[in-house]
């Protein structure tokens, strides 16, 4: 549909539901990690992913039919998503689904940091934002990290990595390109939202704090156990209810009172369970996964406050793109040789 017209968050939402009903799970999930890449892809074809599966079928095979079914799939459903709103509603999905414009440039930035492949960055790609096919091609095929700053000079993104690339030559570390990154899209996204008046403008607001506060929780504590000499107040996403940048810097350094605070905090009740996951957690990767557990599970939360307004459909946006990188997980693990139990362990299912 389109940015013009009315709002319609009853049509919208109500198709929806009815995509999420389908996402895999718990059950599902279990039988997959048990099956190879070619019984996964089979297991793909009897599901949502029966077009991608059946149309890249005669091209690819294995994990590599997975990988492209998956982002196809991942950019298709969300283009579903825009035809079907109109107005405000268009306006607020259309700004949230920028987040894969971010998503793309952190990718290229890390493949062109790590020396990978042309081929294997540009196959990472979720084609599901605002940037052109020629762009994201034009950024994969840079030669190197600074050309790929230049290149985005004049998007949302360019000002804010031009003034973080100093401090990434000078620490070593991707952490202020990210950041960088993040910092653009959030700051983006907020604007013309409403946060007072408890209607759903106010929920959505409340949602995008929370997915900030996380946001500037995991990149504090990545800071912190990169053991590059950066303060993570520096690089503190403005926007979020929990914590100010010096206090933040301060928890970094101590899991056990960042979850604390988190604990005592407006998500406390909500989030319980998954603060106790967090508490659990024994490496950066699992406090990760949990946290972003916590925000699935505050995402769905918050959609049931106001069904009729944006954040339902952003709370199925995070569900699909956590199913699609399970099932991603399932697939790369099982080429490695992993254990079911180990794969089950890379997981967030809700």
């Amino acid at each position: 549909m389109s940015a013009t017209g009315s709002s319609n968050p009853e049509y919208v939402t109500a198709r929806v539901s009815a995509r999420r009903a389908a996402l895999f799970d718990e059950e599902e999930y279990r039988k997959l990690v048990r099956m190879g890449p070619s019984e996964t892809a089979r297991f793909m074809e009897e599901s949502n992913y029966e077009t991608e599966i059946n149309r890249l079928g005669s091209r690819f095979s294995g994990v590599d039919l997975i990988e492209y079914a998956l982002n196809a799939n991942l950019a298709s459903t969300f283009d579903d998503l825009l035809s079907w709103a109109d107005g405000r509603l268009y306006e607020q999905i259309a700004r949230y689904l920028r987040k894969f414009d971010a998503w793309n440039v952190k990718t290229v930035i890390r493949g062109k940091y790590a020396g990978a492949e042309t081929e294997a960055i540009g196959d990472d790609l979720i084609r599901a934002g605002e940037f052109s096919d020629e762009l994201l091609d034009r950024l994969v095929a840079a030669d190197s990290t600074e050309a790929v700053v230049e290149l985005l000079e004049g998007t949302q993104f360019g000002d804010a990595l031009e003034d973080a690339y100093d401090d990434f030559e000078e620490s070593g570390v991707l952490v202020p390109l990210e950041n960088a990154v993040d910092r653009a899209y959030y700051e983006n996204l907020f604007e013309g939202i409403g946060e007072s008046g408890g209607g759903p403008e106010s929920v959505y607001a409340e949602f995008l704090q929370a997915e900030i506060d996380f946001r500037n929780a995991r990149n504090a504590l990545r800071l912190a156990r990169s053991g590059a000499e950066v303060d993570p107040a520096e690089y503190y996403i403005e926007g979020g209810a929990l914590f100010d940048a010096d206090e933040l810097a301060a928890l970094s350094r101590n899991t056990d009172e960042l979850v604390a605070r988190v604990r005592e905090s407006r998500y406390g009740d909500d989030l319980s369970a998954s603060l106790d996951e967090l508490e659990e957690a024994e490496s950066l990767m699992g406090f990760e996964r949990a946290l972003e557990a916590a925000l699935l599970d505050y995402s769905r939360s918050a959609g049931h406050i106001f069904p009729q307004s944006v954040v339902p459909v952003i709370a199925f946006v995070l569900a699909k793109e956590r199913e699609v990188e399970n099932i991603r997980a399932i697939a790369r693990g099982r080429e490695a040789g992993l254990s079911p139990e180990e794969i089950q362990e890379e997981l967030v299912v809700l």
